[in-house]
């Protein structure tokens, strides 16, 4: 993604005109670091998650990261975040057994299980949009 620009998923169309003998109907090209319905990407959620993992506030990450939302437009991603939470490690508890953790709020808990499936140097959203074919955030 070049700076300014935004990259968002794409229906292709199997064309069935003339001497082409394609079906006439449309289908989903889905891009695992795309967020469907959202104007930002993974790899940005997944620096902020990874601020949130570290320990800072959702304040001081969103000010660390110079993201272009509100903080409260942050606010409810993170509320989306552990609204969904149990549909992300019920598939990667499949993958791999959840780690025991230090930490106490399940959000983080389920972050540390990302990451630990989907190792670093790779954005473990990415990842996972990439491997279980769904949406991150429905």
């Amino acid at each position: 993604m070049v700076a300014g620009q935004i990259a968002r998923g794409q229906r292709a169309y199997c064309s069935d005109r003339g001497q082409r003998g394609g079906c006439g109907k449309t289908f989903p090209l889905f891009l695992a670091s795309v967020l469907p319905r959202h104007t930002f990407n993974a790899t940005l959620l997944w620096a902020l998650l990874r601020k949130l993992l570290a320990g800072a506030t959702i304040k001081s990450a969103a000010e660390f990261l110079r993201l272009p939302f509100s903080l409260e437009a942050i606010y409810g991603l993170i509320r989306r975040c552990r609204h969904r939470q149990d549909a992300w490690r019920s598939l990667i508890g499949r993958e791999h057994p959840a780690p025991v953790s230090p930490q106490r709020d399940p959000l983080r808990q389920t972050l540390e299980h990302l990451q630990q499936v989907f190792a670093p140097p790779t954005c473990a959203l990415t990842a996972y949009q990439w491997h279980f074919q769904r949406p991150l955030l429905g």
